[in-house]
């Protein structure tokens, strides 16, 4: 099994659940972050005062799967999620060791 963990921006969530759904992938979790990477942030000005602004939303999107589908699954959150500019996001693919069902107690996917 897979953890695929994918920090994206916020408006290229849609697209990627849409993609995701075509896939046949609806379980998921979804968190709102904030984060710093490469994009580095921006300064503005509020009331003559200048602020640096180097924590941006973001969003974690988190999709366990059989260890089989994982890099497809990748591909389909890379396409969906791209826009060609910096800040573009992260994927992180990990092992699951195990996963159990709460309600039922079934182990694995």
């Amino acid at each position: 099994m897979k953890l695929i963990i994918a920090y994206i921006r916020p408006e290229s969530l849609a697209a990627v659940k849409q993609a995701l759904y075509a896939k046949g992938i609806y379980s998921m979790s979804v968190t709102n972050i904030l984060g710093s990477g490469r994009q580095k942030g921006f300064t503005e000005t509020y009331r003559g005062v200048a602020m640096e602004v180097n924590l941006l939303k973001k969003v974690r999107l988190e999709v366990g799967l059989p260890a089989g589908e994982a890099d497809g699954i990748v591909e389909v959150i890379m396409e969906s999620a791209r826009t060609g500019k910096e800040g573009d996001g992260m994927i992180f693919v990990q092992d699951v060791a195990k996963a159990v069902r709460v309600r039922t107690g079934e182990q694995g996917l």
